[in-house]
């Protein structure tokens, strides 16, 4: 991306008002984003209110520090460091299919992986992992042991780097990465300029080594609550099917599901006692119809683009002997 495209697009990001839904509809209107930003007050107005016209003819605050930030950012780090604006040929295709897909995807992992559509063929095989922040010591067993497992069979394990299941699903992928092959994507509700949370400092630098951490959000966003809600759009949206290791009713985990759902993904859950809280999440997505499942073969039997290959069956029987529960 070049620096005046990029200067157009974080325009268009930060103009106050604009949301991704408005900004969608300047773009089809507009073209790229230097269209909308070279038309007039009256042929705006035509397609968003008066108000959101004024706002895109001024510019935004701060615009040009964090245009200056994110451009060194980039040249930093050139091959591990990337951006892809909405349209983009390395932009993944799957998110173009959901309501609200992200304006930027802001990028950040090993050089290979940009190389002969490793981020584009992960998606076919990429499975999101998700669950409790509080898990229970058999949930946190599980979502490691089931990511190794299924990461050695191929699939690419997506998840949002919370603390809990997150952070032991993607320790589980990269340990079982294959060479070669994007072991775990992480979406988080950051800038990439920050890890959050801090605990996952040195998981986030072994991510990168092995993987790619995404995010829609400019460079120095804040870990702000309402974040971390919409990157889960962004989880599900580019996975191929959703498992849920262990969840109570409220999770943020279940958003993930029914976001899944909703585009027609499968979504798999682990089951768990009947007397443990952080069960009922995954009980009720199996009375809803989610695949119940007790060992990584049951997901891989249902991902029909994943070879089927030997050692699969690691089964939740397993986890809890491991973890001596």
């Amino acid at each position: 991306m070049e620096r005046a495209d990029l200067a157009a697009w974080l325009r268009l990001q930060l103009t106050p008002g604009v949301g991704n839904i408005t900004a969608r509809k300047l773009l089809t209107a507009f073209g790229l984003p230097h269209g909308i930003f070279d038309a007039s007050l009256v042929s705006l107005e035509q397609v968003v209110g008066f108000q959101q016209s004024t706002a895109l003819k001024q510019e935004p605050a701060d615009w040009q520090a964090l245009l200056d930030t994110t451009w060194a950012w980039l040249e930093d780090k050139p091959d591990s460091h990337r951006i892809f604006a909405l349209g983009d040929s390395g932009y993944p295709q799957s998110l173009l299919n959901m309501e609200d897909p992200p304006l930027l995807l802001y990028a950040m992992g090993a050089p290979q992986i940009w190389q002969d559509g490793g981020l584009a063929d992960a998606m076919a095989r990429s499975l999101a992992v998700v669950g409790s922040r509080n898990p229970t010591a058999q949930g946190a067993a599980n979502a490691r042991q089931f990511s190794q497992t299924l990461a050695q069979a191929g699939l690419t394990i997506v998840s949002g780097m919370a603390l809990g299941v997150d952070g032991a699903a993607h320790a589980g992928a990269l340990d079982g990465a294959i060479d070669g092959q994007l072991a775990t994507i992480a979406v988080v509700g950051t800038g990439l300029d920050r890890v959050y949370p801090k605990q996952h400092r040195d998981l986030a630098h072994r991510i990168v080594q092995r993987g790619v951490m995404l995010s829609e959000y400019p460079l120095g966003t804040p870990p702000l609550a309402a974040n971390f809600p919409r990157r889960n759009r962004i989880i599900a949206g580019l996975s191929h099917s959703t498992l849920v290791v262990e969840a109570a009713l409220l999770s943020g985990s279940l958003i993930t599901a029914r976001l899944a759902s909703e585009q027609g993904k499968d979504v798999f859950a682990i089951p768990g006692s009947i007397h443990s809280t952080q069960a009922r999440g995954c009980h009720a997505l199996i009375k809803q119809g989610a695949k119940l499942v007790e060992s990584a073969q049951d997901v891989l039997e249902e991902m029909p683009s994943v070879p089927r290959q030997a050692g699969t069956a690691i089964s939740i029987a397993t986890a809890v002997a491991d973890t001596g529960a």
